[in-house]
């Protein structure tokens, strides 16, 4: 079974505030998009990426990428191919853009953010591994470590409090038996968060495997400042 992965990156990321789209942010001097790519194609089920840009970005994209060697990525199974395409208005038009991108032969398909650049080569692995033995769907989670409260929108009441054992706080890269998600994707139309909740509207499975605190979404400014201590750590360790 070959392994695709779909990153889009056509958002713009606003709660990092004015700027470049959040993936060209630059995280150790290298933007986080380069950094996702390269953490997919290090993964050796992978063989082929799609990068999902803005709509008017692609040769900005495709250029951005070339100039750090990407056209074609090196990888644990050799060289990852890497294309770009224009993304749409939304996440749900950008990962659609994506699967319709992929070539024939695919058959099982990550989707995975573009701000979640230090994902482990492990987590991917875990991931398409869990799709591989059967499951139509697969995310990696982790336990929570705050208590929730569920509450009212218009007055702030809390109206519960859910069973942190019960929960999981869900991360990417998503994994998909391919014609269960392109199902969803022609299935489901209205704007969802992620794709696994696509797929559970069709009733189907969604199996959580562990996930990673260091595949955590730079999302605030904070997240870049923490995503930088990583980056710092693992270059110690690689000396």
């Amino acid at each position: 079974m070959r392994t695709a992965a779909v990153i889009p990156a056509a958002g713009r990321g606003v709660r990092l505030g004015p700027g470049a789209p959040k993936a060209l942010r630059t995280l150790g001097g290298v933007p986080m998009l380069v950094h996702a790519v390269r953490a997919l194609a290090a993964a050796r089920a992978v063989q082929v990426i799609v990068v999902v840009a803005p709509p008017d970005g692609a040769a900005e994209v495709r250029a951005l990428l070339d100039a750090h060697e990407l056209a074609g990525a090196s990888g644990a199974s050799g060289v990852t191919t890497v294309t770009v395409v224009p993304g749409g208005e939304t996440r749900q038009d950008s990962v659609r853009l994506g699967l319709a991108a992929l070539p024939d032969d695919v058959d099982v398909v990550l989707v995975h953010d573009a701000a979640r650049p230090l994902v482990p080569v492990e987590t991917v692995e875990g991931v398409v591994e869990a799709v591989r033995a059967g499951a139509p769907a697969v995310v990696p989670g982790l336990p929570l470590a705050d208590t929730v409260k569920s509450v009212e929108p218009e007055t702030g009441a809390v109206t519960g409090t859910p069973q942190r054992a019960l929960l999981r706080a869900v991360q990417t890269p998503q994994g998909f038996d391919r014609a269960v998600l392109a199902k969803a994707h022609a299935t489901v139309t209205q704007d969802v968060t992620d794709d696994a909740s696509m797929v559970e509207q069709l009733g189907l499975p969604v199996v959580v495997v562990p996930g990673h605190e260091e595949a955590f979404k730079v999302t605030r400014p904070l997240d870049l400042v923490l995503a930088e201590a990583v980056l710092a750590r693992r270059s110690g360790h690689d000396c």
